[in-house]
């Protein structure tokens, strides 16, 4: 590892799939995991190519029940390309002795660079040295060089690359059992001496998609085809110390792609018109150089190497190129098959950062929600109520993809799952909508698609809460909240938890923001939306009435994850921790013993505690004191250490939280969970699961973490707001970000000193607000400050 390097030395079947994972080369359209060329789909390697928004619908039998799952698809393979001397076997590192090898992963140039050295006999020994790319400035191209050199003796070298149609996907042990066979009516041709096609499509939703193939090796090039694979030949003379390159190129289309007609021709003229490797190269490097320049980070040692290698990846899944597609947020990246590609909650920890580097990408990702309204309120009418309910889980439609099973590895039982009650996903996205037009200062989309958002998901809280005439208040209820562990009481045979302190407290948010949006509208658009809505003042005093009346429950002077938490068993930490090695799980743990955590105190992340990472201390006090509470700075503290003693940290988001809390509330324990949230993927601390795919969430979450968690960043009232909090793991760092239209705006922090540096332009000044001052940074100028204390 080096500050713009990821390397890998040796051949580790064991950790492959990780290494897999985190070489994924992407462009914000598709992406390819860095599998060898030369290995097949098995329990070691996962190749695996995935194009933003290319989900397929299938029906599986689970024992006596049909289970219906859409899928981010495995599209054709492109990678192939094996080789063997004339008349041998094939060669892998499984298969061939392996004298060295090792995987060099170049952040600044997106590029994935391999070399092995296979010894062939006594004798002779091959080296191949490759090089690929998914081109970042045309998201439709990647290319593979391969470069074979043989020592020892002269050596005929059989080469075939290949497209091959005949995946299926298989990356996540656990959806094995499950129908996976996405791709049909597969065909292939030859093009041109040099150039082959592939074409299929997906089985329900109809996606066609176009691929073809250019093989380049100044030998001669012969094609078969077997299917479902178009196949490539060559027979290459190979002389002591002489090297010999193969470069093969692939155009990949589907029918999802703007202004196309057909993939497969698309695909074809585009590969046709591509020029060399060398020329592919330089315009990549420069794409990714623009990228870098917009997104320029400074953070000394190993958290900052890190820290590239989460920009990179998160570049790689929302790039510019996104914001031409209908698509949002995957939360295991365009890296493999985890969680089907679904869409979570994770915009919650992804916009944020995006939203001051890349802010039409961000505005894409919330018109991907916006188109999926319909939907959402078809969802909430099927509950009997107004407004719109978004899914826990989405994918092509926006319908709820949640899994109403799901299988313990630990006990091998297909357990309810009843994640899709997580309906606070929705104040996630009210969230994002009014953080992006903060920042981006975009009037535009917050009067019109974000304003009708808003409103619909204001409408669904202020029809989900009921009136509590015991205890005076509104409450919500038959909801799961963050935390997942908990999904009913103890003995309920229906599911669902009442007044989670979460759900509630950003209901109320939403509903106070949502009327003041509406306060704050030009009068036409305002009428408009009030005409369209069918809202009347008498729904608006419901929405204000609610907003301060939602329950928020407390136990021992603590915030109460939801009512009726205080009164569950404390669960022997130290004795699970002692009897297995690993209860980041514990809700597996405990049912495979025939127990379930809905009885204990336990909690898989954070929960009320987000709270806290949402919303500034002063904010977080003025929502509590709207609805009639009072969250001091002992109270909250408390509160931290309670639920931080009590959580298994069963999500890579849940270091990230507790990081981004603790830097505030107990700075001497912050570094620990920082550290967490930056190597749980690189670490694989969640125990296999990053070989299933990036959590792009905690991914992106660590650079906010930088840019605003411990600066404490916010865009609100017109002005940057800086509060920050030095850790002295982390005292010099410093960002750019793009600021209502102020483009390379740097920030720098070190030893108690913030440094603002604004571009020259035409642009008003950027005021900026500290503790103890406010000030005026001009275009053009740097502003020196020093901070309080």
């Amino acid at each position: 590892m080096t500050a713009w390097t990821w390397e890998y030395e040796g051949y580790d079947p064991a950790r492959q799939r990780l290494r897999e994972t985190l070489c994924t080369l992407g462009n914000g359209r598709f992406a390819t995991r860095g599998a060898l060329p030369e290995c097949v789909a098995d329990d070691v390697h996962y190749p695996g190519t995935y194009a933003a928004g290319c989900y397929n619908r299938l029906t599986s039998d689970v024992g006596d029940r049909h289970v219906e799952n859409e899928d981010m698809v495995n599209l054709p393979n492109w990678l192939p390309l094996r080789f063997r001397p004339a008349g041998g076997e094939w060669l892998t590192p499984d298969s061939a002795p392996v004298l060295a090898h090792r995987q060099t992963l170049l952040l600044d140039a997106g590029l994935l660079d391999r070399v092995t050295r296979y010894g062939l006999d006594d004798d002779r020994v091959l080296s191949v040295r490759q090089r690929r790319l998914v081109h970042m400035g045309d998201p439709n191209l990647a290319a593979l060089r391969t470069e074979f050199t043989v020592e020892g003796a002269t050596t005929e070298l059989e080469v075939e690359a290949a497209l091959d149609g005949g995946v299926t996907n298989a990356g996540v042990r656990r959806y094995r059992g499950l129908a996976g066979h996405h791709l049909t009516h597969v065909h292939t041709g030859t093009a041109r001496p040099g150039t082959v096609w592939l074409r299929c499509r997906t089985r329900t939703s109809d996606i066609r998609i176009g691929m073809a193939a250019r093989l380049t090796a100044g030998a001669p090039v012969a094609e078969t085809h077997v299917h479902p694979r178009a196949l490539q030949h060559l027979r290459l003379t190979l002389e002591p110390g002489r090297t010999v390159t193969v470069d093969k190129t692939i155009a990949l289309h589907t029918s999802r792609d703007p202004a196309i007609s057909d993939p497969l021709q698309t695909a074809l003229d585009r590969v046709g018109a591509a020029p060399g490797f060398e020329a592919l190269l330089r315009s990549h490097r420069t794409a990714w150089k623009l990228l870098w320049r917009r997104a320029a980070l400074d953070v000394p040692g190993e958290p900052g190497s890190i820290l590239r290698l989460h920009l990179f990846h998160l570049l790689q899944t929302l790039s510019p190129h996104t914001a031409d597609l209908d698509v949002g947020v995957p939360a295991r990246g365009l890296h493999g098959e985890a969680y089907r590609g679904h869409i979570f909650w994770d915009e919650l920890f992804v916009l944020p950062y995006l939203n001051l580097h890349f802010p039409e990408v961000s505005r894409a990702l919330l018109r991907y929600r916006h188109r999926r309204l319909d939907r959402a309120r078809a969802a909430a009418r099927a509950l009997g109520r107004r407004g719109a309910l978004y899914p826990w889980q989405s994918g092509s439609d926006g319908r709820e993809e949640t899994q109403r099973l799901h299988l313990n590895p630990r006990s091998g039982r297909w357990l309810p799952d009843h994640s899709h009650l997580q309906h606070h996903v929705g104040s996630a996205i009210a969230y994002n909508v009014w953080q992006y037009c903060e920042a981006s200062g975009d009037a535009e989309f917050l009067h019109t698609k974000g304003a009708e958002m808003l409103v619909q998901i204001a409408r669904f809280w202020a029809d989900s809460a009921t009136w509590d005439e015991k205890l005076g208040r509104h409450r919500i209820r038959g909801v799961v909240g963050p935390d997942e562990y908990h999904d009913a009481y103890p003995g309920s045979p229906s599911p669902g938890l009442d007044d989670n302190a979460y759900t509630n407290v950003t209901a109320a948010w939403v509903l106070t923001r949502t009327l003041e949006v509406l306060r704050d509208l030009p009068e036409p658009r305002r009428r408009e939306l009030l005409e369209r809505a069918a809202l009347d003042g008498g729904e608006l005093e419901r929405w204000e009435e609610v907003s301060r009346t939602l329950h928020v429950p407390f136990h021992d002077g603590v915030v109460s994850q939801f009512q009726g938490y205080g009164d569950l068993a404390e669960l022997d930490w130290k004795g699970y921790a002692k009897r297995y090695d690993d209860i980041r799980r514990l809700d597996r743990i405990l049912e495979a013993e025939g127990d379930t955590v809905n009885r204990y105190k336990a909690s898989k992340q954070a929960d009320a505690l987000m709270l806290g990472y949402l919303f500034s201390p002063a904010e977080l006090q003025g929502l509590f004191r709207r609805l009639g509470h009072r969250l001091d700075e002992e109270i909250w503290r408390h509160t931290v250490d309670h639920y931080l003693a009590r959580t298994s940290h069963g999500s890579t988001l849940s270091g990230l939280v507790h990081g981004w809390i603790l830097a505030r509330a107990r700075r001497a324990d912050a570094w620990q969970f920082c550290q967490e949230a930056l190597r749980g993927d690189v670490a694989d601390l969640q125990g296999g699961t990053t070989g299933e795919g990036i959590h792009l969430g905690a991914m992106a979450g660590t650079l906010d973490l930088i840019q605003r968690g411990l600066t404490g960043l916010e865009t609100r009232e017109g002005a940057l707001w800086l509060d920050p909090v030095p850790l002295p793991e982390l005292s010099s760092y410093g960002f750019s970000l793009q600021y209502q239209g102020h483009w390379g705006v740097r920030l720098r922090l070190r030893s108690g000193l913030l440094e603002i540096s604004v571009p020259h332009s035409d642009r008003r000044p950027i005021t900026v607000c500290l503790p103890d001052r406010t000030v005026g940074v001009e275009p053009g100028e740097t502003s020196r400050l020093l901070l309080p204390g």
